[in-house]
């Protein structure tokens, strides 16, 4: 279960990522814009001023998510990207922090890739981090003889989820886009007690906190708390230093 409120709890840190990939897209006027993986629309709503002549989609797989959208003044609809088709005039597509999520999800680029029409364009970012210590040590502790009984059968993502920037450029063009991929690391400024932990918590931890009691829930944070001080030291000031690397493509279909 997604929690739109803690999510939305960093979300000007959020949202960078997904302005520095939306501004890539050099669509003038789109006929339809898709938003897949929209979370609580607080971005989705960018988009629909950007364009405003275009058919705004967005969509969710989670109901949280889409009940927080359609209060926000989204029409979002809940959907498996799985299950997603392109209409005629889709002209953007936009899926940010989404597709780490999906197993199989470089067969989906593709299929879109094919799908689109000529001229479109089909806008991707997500989380390359996942072999960094802030996934690392979930990892590591969920498979300790404490852990591994409570957590069996869990889906906990490893650093292959998703390709590096080369990885979905070589996928794209080969499904005959023009491709533009890049990453970044943005050093996030942290702040206040267990700040990592509390980043992740919105995010990479859902799926073990789905899977636990209360109860355990908070036994595992308290685990998993000083082995990412321990990573990820807090400065004297109670600030802690974030580096979260993103993985960015940017296509358009010949």
């Amino acid at each position: 279960m997604w929690d739109p409120a803690k999510y939305l709890d960093y979300a000007d840190l959020r949202a960078r990522p997904f302005y520095d990939l939306v501004t890539r897209i050099d669509a003038t006027a789109p006929r339809r814009v898709v938003d897949l993986g929209c979370g609580p629309g607080n971005l989705t709503a960018s988009l629909a001023k950007r364009w405003p002549g275009a058919t705004l989609e967005a969509g969710d797989s989670s109901p949280e998510m889409v009940e927080a959208a359609r209060a926000a003044g989204i029409d979002a609809q809940l959907l498996d990207v799985h299950d997603w088709m392109p209409s005629v005039d889709t002209d953007v597509v936009v899926t940010n922090a989404v597709l780490q999520w999906v197993p199989g999800h470089r067969d989906l680029l593709r299929r879109w890739a094919g799908q689109l029409p000529s001229g479109a364009w089909l806008a991707m970012q997500v989380p390359g981090n996942l072999g960094a210590p802030s996934h690392a040590v979930v990892r590591e502790l969920a498979a300790t003889p404490k852990w591994a009984a409570e957590l069996a059968g869990t889906t906990i993502r490893d650093e292959n989820a998703v390709d590096d920037p080369q990885g979905y450029a070589d996928l794209l063009t080969d499904a005959g886009c023009v491709v533009d991929a890049w990453e970044t690391t943005y050093v996030q400024r942290l702040t206040g007690p267990d700040a990592v932990l509390e980043w992740i918590s919105g995010t990479a931890l859902r799926p073990i906190k789905a899977a636990l009691s209360e109860e355990s829930w908070q036994a595992f944070r308290a685990d998993l708390s000083p082995l990412l001080d321990q990573a990820y030291p807090p400065r004297p000031d109670g600030t802690t230093w974030f580096p979260f690397r993103r993985v960015f493509t940017v296509a358009r279909v010949l």
